[in-house]
């Protein structure tokens, strides 16, 4: 699985996939910046006129819901509508889906609108969707993980897509294969955007390898391990000296890195 995941980041690098990205106005830059470094070319293309043209030029699109307002709802429908017509990777971020009631009627258009390859969310983002209890606090996920597998792999199978559920430990699975990955750093909580991040990261992925399981555990892991190392590098670690070094580490993890660092559990 190692092998199979190191390939891809590889892969990203040698064919620099162009990933379209609808997110939101608080992560934006550090989507942009992450995808630059894993070795992606991001497209951050919202307006409503002009997304559908786009969709034909991408490798893939991901859609985060965290500040959607009516316009950029509207292009997302309009570009995953266009991107699923032409086979294109969608990963899909349902950011505060628990706590806000309207974002459960964007995720349904969406869902109706588009086939959805992955759905990124925390893990009680993933929770609340899969009809379980998650317990979450605006955009951030306090939930303890227990029925975290189950929750994601009956997500998975009601949409028929991937499902990724960051937190302390991830959890990726198509409802058939499953595996939790154990790298990351408690560090990934006191910045914004680390879920965000790995949403565009997993867009990134998927738009070089048609296995969106292998793929989405690929993005997952890099950038658990990159803020690891990141996290590791230097004593007494604060927040904006950690921000900056994540991503001097994604844009320098090498495959050894993910040979010898990478911590994954299939089940």
């Amino acid at each position: 699985m190692l092998n199979k995941i190191a390939d891809i980041i590889c892969t990203v690098r040698k064919n620099t996939p162009l990933v379209q990205a609808i997110t939101n106005y608080v992560t934006i830059n550090d989507c942009a910046n992450i995808l630059l470094c894993f070795g992606a070319s991001p497209a951050m293309c919202e307006a409503k006129a002009e997304v559908e043209d786009f969709a034909g030029l991408i490798s893939s699109l991901y859609i985060n819901i965290g500040t959607l307002n009516e316009e950029q709802k509207e292009a997302a429908v309009l570009a995953a509508r266009k991107a699923s017509a032409l086979n294109k990777p969608i990963v899909l971020d349902p950011v505060a889906c628990g706590a806000i009631p309207r974002k459960m009627e964007v995720i349904k258009e969406l869902l109706e609108a588009a086939e959805i390859s992955v759905i990124k969310g925390n893990t009680g983002e993933i929770k609340f969707l899969a009809g379980h209890a998650g317990k979450v606090r605006g955009v951030d996920s306090i939930d303890d993980g227990q029925g975290a597998v189950e929750a994601c792999r009956s997500l998975a199978r009601r949409y028929g897509t991937v499902v990724a559920a960051t937190g302390e430990t991830d959890i990726i699975t198509d409802g058939e294969r499953i595996c939790r990955i154990h790298n990351g750093t408690k560090m990934l909580t006191l910045i914004t955007g680390a879920g965000c991040m790995a949403g565009a990261l997993t867009a990134a992925a998927a738009g070089v390898n048609d296995d969106r399981f292998i793929s989405s555990a690929a993005a997952i892991m890099a950038m658990g391990l990159a803020g690891e190392m990141a996290a590791n590098s230097m004593e007494g670690v604060l927040p904006g000296t950690f921000r900056a070094r994540l991503f001097d580490y994604m844009y320098n993890m090498s495959e050894d890195d993910i040979l010898k660092r990478g911590k994954i559990e299939c089940l």
